[in-house]
């Protein structure tokens, strides 16, 4: 792993340089490091995306350190110094969220792979540093939800951003970039898997059809955490923060349909009517896994079907962060109030899609033997219901508009 350069002062002590580095960059990135760190000096967020997806990345956790707060829309240095002041410590003071105790269990199993080359006391303490970390952005954000892998993301940057810049910037990722899987409810996480199918379509129907007994769960564990829970490099899992923090949210959603377009030869041998043994092969990523390549790869492919062409497109929600992230349009200017009024809206909308399945439910179930009768009854309540009401449509509102939509037997 590429050079951090000297190690800052933390409250008067040399901070720990990261543990998953070595002492220099490599010579061939060394002029596009410079560029990167002038890029950074004039917060120039265009020059910076594109840097971050070539090849390399952003090259060192050095320049990392600067470069994923503004990324992510982190406030200049000036006022994330006053911001920090005015919240020292208060989280602590905060109400406990609902969820510390299994933030705590997943804690307990973190830094299996890196770093590596620490003492017990050392991982001990970061693992008290990731656990005050999680639980001071979900205090601060309560409405948000954990969900098991979410700690794989926080120990990538708890090891790359310095103290004071990690819960702000991990604040923003989850209110931002990462909110859909934050929800009360796994649909929306499920929604974006089923875009996967819709690229492969476009891009080799012979394949989509090969898979269309095999639902995209296999990509689950890999979308819902950056790849941070199957990559067991730190080198590697640092490269692709780069360029998902640079990207479009979706970005990681074409990934994971162009590692399956790689992978056609080897699928194309198992049987469709095997959909378990395909399940299994497409839940591990392969090895090795040439990243630059793959995301060079995977810039082409999202340019060449972009999102708004894909069949499933439309079911994905406005308030989800695959449509209020977009490759020109990153959450630079949005704040964190922003992410919670999405986060709310979500909410009523998978609520009211809930309610009106639960609906279609009882009415499918109790269609027979009084169907007709109970028909004709419900269409006279619902008929005099929407002239009397002048609130919202509530349950009777939801139904009337879906009767048109019913076909009775």
């Amino acid at each position: 792993m590429e050079s951090n350069g000297t190690a800052p002062e933390e409250n008067g002590k040399a901070r720990d340089a990261s543990p998953c580095t070595t002492s220099s960059t490599p010579l061939k990135h060394q002029a596009k490091a410079a560029t990167l760190l002038e890029a950074c000096k004039w917060r120039d967020i265009e020059a910076l995306r594109r840097l971050a997806t070539s090849e390399g990345g952003l090259v060192s956790d050095e320049i990392r350190r600067l470069a994923w707060p503004m990324l992510l829309g982190h406030p200049s240095q000036d006022d994330s110094t006053r911001l920090e002041k005015e919240h020292i410590d208060s989280w602590e003071d905060l109400p406990e969220h609902r969820d510390e105790d299994q933030v705590q269990l997943d804690v307990n199993r973190s830094f299996i792979y890196y770093p590596n080359d620490q003492s017990v006391e050392a991982l001990d303490r970061r693992k008290r540093e990731l656990s005050d970390l999680i639980t001071e952005v979900l205090r601060r954000q309560p409405y948000l939800h954990y969900f098991q892998g979410y700690h794989d993301i926080c120990q990538v940057f708890l090891l790359v951003l310095e103290p004071q810049s990690r819960a702000s910037a991990v604040a923003r990722l989850s209110a931002l970039r990462i909110r859909d899987f934050m929800l009360p409810t796994l649909a929306p996480a499920l929604a974006q898997l089923r875009l996967i199918p819709s690229i492969l379509y476009a891009v080799d129907p012979m394949l989509c059809n090969h898979l269309s007994q095999t639902q995209p769960f296999f990509a689950l564990s890999g979308t819902l955490t950056m790849y941070a829970h199957d990559i067991q490099e730190y080198s590697d899992i640092a490269r692709l923060f780069d360029v998902f923090l640079a990207r479009e949210a979706v970005f990681s959603v074409y990934m994971f349909a162009q590692i399956v377009l790689q992978r056609s030869d080897e699928l194309f041998e198992t049987p469709a009517d095997e959909p378990e043994m395909l399940h299994s092969i497409l839940s591990k990523l392969p090895k090795p896994l040439d990243l630059e390549a793959l995301i060079q790869n995977t810039v082409k492919l999202i340019e060449n079907y972009p999102p708004e062409t894909l069949r499933t497109w439309r079911s994905i929600s406005n308030y989800s962060v695959l449509k209020t992230t977009c490759w020109h349009a990153q959450p630079i200017n949005q704040t964190l109030e922003d992410g919670e009024e999405y986060f709310k809206k979500h909410v009523k909308e998978i609520q009211r899609a809930e309610q009106r399945k639960k609906i279609l439910q009882t009415i499918w179930r109790y269609r027979r033997p009084a169907g007709t009768i109970g028909l004709a009854i419900l269409v006279g309540v619902l008929s005099f219901w929407p002239r009397r009401s002048s609130g919202p449509p509530g349950v009777w509102g939801i139904l009337w508009s879906q009767m048109s939509s019913i076909q009775w037997r």
